[in-house]
């Protein structure tokens, strides 16, 4: 199911008729990020369940560690109501918001130099003699004038003279 702000609306509608309530997510930090901040953004009060936690619930509640939504949010509100010392979940600042950026950037950076070495290697095994080791970067990009230009390889059975 898609988290989103209609998800809230709904959830929040269906959640009126309790008007002292708190809302117990698994994984706030994590996948339950998102509809956790919109809780709290919306003034609700909110613990995190951590995943082990949830799981362990989860064996007891069903009997298995098989994830399905009913017994799987069951589970999850179990083990927030037998747990009193969980996580309260607080609204991101900008803070938060600047460093799950600037980790976006590091990782997309990482990407982009992994890639660049992966191509580095492809362009030195398709031509003939390899590429210099270290090319500059301003090389790195390709242009339709830096292209090689690579003549197609003879086929096989033309090698052979009979």
């Amino acid at each position: 199911m898609a988290v989103n702000a209609g998800t809230y609306k709904t959830l929040m509608g269906w959640a009126a008729r309790w008007p002292q309530r708190r809302s117990a997510v698994e994984g706030a930090a994590g996948l339950g990020r998102g509809i956790a901040q919109l809780l709290v953004g919306g003034g609700e009060d909110v613990v995190d369940v951590p995943a082990t936690l949830a799981a362990r619930a989860r064996l007891l509640d069903i009997g298995g560690a098989c994830k399905s939504g009913p017994a799987d949010a069951a589970s999850v509100a179990h083990a927030a109501m037998r747990h009193k010392r969980l996580r309260a979940v607080v609204a991101e600042d900008h803070t938060t918001h600047l460093r799950l950026l600037a980790g976006r950037r590091d990782d997309l950076a990482g990407e982009r130099i992994r890639v660049l070495n992966r191509l580095h290697v492809l362009v030195r095994d398709l031509i003939p003699g390899g590429a210099p080791p270290n090319p500059p970067l301003k090389d790195a990009r390709p242009t339709a004038r830096s292209a090689p230009r690579m003549e197609p390889a003879p086929h096989p059975s033309s090698q052979f003279t009979g």
